[in-house]
């Protein structure tokens, strides 16, 4: 008698045209091992998905946590995007495309029971800012050394070209009122990096503003190795509480 062969996890491509972006976001959905294309799951919505899982090996770590029964069959979408500054810059246009054309087309195509955002740097910042732009859009966050910048804590950033939209943005949070809908939040930083003073600051208002956040310092810097190191225990830990 034959034994079968163990499932491999999936993988499908997908291209959404944007009218608030007047561009196309692409990217993959991967899908656990043995999960059917028509099955219900957890989405986890990843900025910068490429990198994510070619430099941290993301997708292989959440199927071990699927193997082991520790997280359910889920899937994760990698993004990439075309104009990626711009793009994640707490930009109105991008949680536009993000909230009302990107996730509706994915939810679509594959049918989701929750919606985790995951991000790092730029991409941890548009993350924060389509959740206060669109409170439903993410029923929980996994933001990595966000680049929360503000004039006091760096000046080192001043010459980048979106600086004054993030200041801005970061600037509305800090004087924002409660929002509707705060979510269950991971932040993680390595202890050698420069944004580590604005992630502090920001833990500290969102704590102010009711998010259940943690936050989780590790050692390294500002590179998927150190983002890497701060998956375990804080993303899976964040997935079981953003699942319930």
């Amino acid at each position: 008698m034959s034994v079968a062969e163990p499932k491999a996890p999936a993988r499908a491509s997908f291209c959404i045209p944007s009218a608030s972006l007047h561009a196309s976001v692409r990217g993959e959905v991967w899908a656990s091992a043995g999960l059917a294309p028509e099955a219900a799951a957890p989405l986890l919505v990843v900025h910068d998905g490429p990198s994510y899982d070619g430099e941290a090996g993301l997708t292989d770590y959440l199927q071990g946590h699927v193997d082991r029964g520790a997280l359910p069959p889920l899937r994760a979408a990698l993004l990439q995007a075309e104009r990626r500054d711009l793009w994640f810059s707490a930009n109105p246009d991008y949680a536009d495309a993000l909230a009302l054309e990107v996730l509706p087309h994915l939810v679509e195509r594959w049918p989701t029971t929750r919606r985790v955002g995951i991000g790092a740097s730029l991409g941890a910042l548009a993350w924060l800012h389509a959740q206060a732009s669109y409170p439903e859009v993410a029923d929980g966050l996994f933001l990595q050394s966000g680049s929360y910048f503000r004039p006091e804590t760096d000046p080192q950033e001043s010459g980048f070209s979106e600086f004054p939209a993030i200041v801005r943005f970061v600037a509305s949070v800090h004087r924002g009122p409660r929002p509707t809908r705060p979510v269950p939040t991971v932040v993680t930083c390595g202890a050698d990096e420069e944004n580590l003073a604005n992630n502090r600051r920001m833990v500290r208002v969102l704590h102010r503003l009711g998010y259940r956040v943690r936050f989780a310092v590790v050692p390294g810097g500002h590179d998927y190795v150190s983002w890497r190191r701060a998956f375990d225990p804080h993303l899976p830990d964040l997935l079981r509480a953003a699942f319930r």
